[in-house]
């Protein structure tokens, strides 16, 4: 057993996540160096890109992107700014932006406007003669971050030693990790899931094992779990701070999903109390969550489910309908203007973006396709072959279920 006990430390990702809050609902871009005022990491660019305007930048943009053609695919995950998501050749969510990515063997050059974590599943997906590009290497996930290798790797030697012989234990990780977790899931008989399959995934683990590991957040397993009628009682929280996760290892053994300790700064944003807010304003209000969401916020609200369901939801839904959102700003604020015949509007007053997408400011769209059309690649990001092989078995794991 690896005994470990030490001071819990938070992810830069999570403490920046506040940094564009606002109270109002405008969210236009300004200059990058005037959004540079904002306490987060920025990776720096030349003077020229921060200073230029977004409407100059956007003539550029779309004068680069023309000039690269066939050659260039642009892919804008549903998070994105509307500045930045106007050039994206498709919109989605990262799954369906990675798989979109490894079918267009045209493609010279992949630009993920998304977070590390997608730029790296293209990566793995797509051809070794493709070059995946993040805009900004300091786009990352503060979920992702909080499930560090090291840790997770301690977590399973421990749960492989004490759970052996009793039944075993898949692991399963959420698509909102690094490519290493994946890897060990890969390696380890374990899976990959999305928001939209993690109920599949967990039956076809329990065909397996009799237990789950659930990285990294806590919130979309707990709430699957839920649906398949797994009791809290057999649903235990793993503290990477602490030996064991913080369990004996009877309670290990009597657990049947263990989730690890992580969490979407976004989604754990929104509260049963902001429903009832909805609902005595407009009691014929929908309240359609995200299932990253807390446990009360999703029984609380009429439905939930991933990033495509919510579209779907409220793009089909009838003229005249009102719904509440829980989930990113910039995806509510585009299916408002998208849906003018519906009331669409997010569940939290308080107007906060996802910061590390939102990192993905159009100097940095303008920045990388100008390098590209001078024979300059920059921020490419490339998975080691060793993780990709393993990280791909568990997504082909997945692809199987379909």
């Amino acid at each position: 057993m690896v005994v470990k006990l030490r001071e819990p430390t938070i992810p830069i990702t999570e403490i920046e996540q506040s940094a564009f809050c606002r109270t109002d609902d405008e969210l236009k871009a300004k200059t990058l160096e005037e959004e540079f005022s904002a306490g987060v990491r920025w990776q720096k660019l030349p003077v020229s890109y921060m200073r230029t305007s977004p409407e100059v930048l956007d003539q550029r943009i779309f004068d680069a992107k023309k000039k690269l053609g066939s050659r260039l695919v642009i892919l804008g995950h549903h998070y994105q700014r509307d500045e930045v998501i106007k050039f994206a050749d498709l919109r989605g969510d990262s799954f369906k932006l990675s798989q979109h990515a490894a079918s267009q063997e045209d493609a010279e050059f992949i630009v993920f406007c998304g977070v590390h974590f997608m730029a790296e599943t293209a990566d793995v997906l797509s051809s070794p003669e493709q070059k995946v590009i993040l805009p900004n290497l300091t786009a990352g996930c503060s979920m992702s971050d909080m499930a560090a290798t090291d840790d997770v790797l301690d977590c399973w030697d421990d749960l492989q030693s004490t759970l052996a012989d009793d039944g075993g234990i898949v692991p399963i990780t959420y698509m909102n990790s690094t490519a290493s977790i994946k890897e060990l899931c890969g390696r380890n008989g374990g899976i990959v899931c999305t928001s939209t399959n993690a109920r599949a995934t967990f039956e076809w683990a329990f065909g397996q094992r009799q237990r789950v590991l659930f990285l990294p957040d806590q919130h979309l397993g707990r709430n699957t779990g839920l649906k398949l009628g797994i009791g809290l009682d057999e649903m235990i929280v793993w503290n990477p701070f602490k030996p064991l996760g913080g369990h004996t290892e009877e309670e290990l053994r009597n657990a049947r999903v263990i989730l690890w300790q992580g969490h979407c700064s976004v989604h754990t944003r929104f509260t049963v109390a902001q429903i009832e807010q909805a609902r005595a304003a407009n009691p014929a209000v929908n309240v359609v969550v995200h299932p990253e969401c807390t446990m009360e916020v999703v029984q609380a609200a009429d439905s939930n489910g991933s990033t495509e369901y919510i579209i779907r939801t409220v793009t089909e839904a009838p003229a005249g309908s009102a719904w509440a959102v829980g989930t990113e700003i910039s995806l509510v604020n585009r299916l408002a203007a998208e849906n003018p015949d519906k009331t669409v509007f997010c569940l939290d007053s308080v107007v906060c973006p996802c910061s590390t997408m939102y990192r993905i400011h159009p100097a940095y769209l303008s920045w990388v396709l100008d390098g590209l059309n001078e024979g300059v690649v920059v921020n490419r990001i490339t998975v080691p072959e060793e993780t990709a092989e393993y990280a791909r078995v568990a997504l082909d794991r997945m692809l199987s279920l379909a």
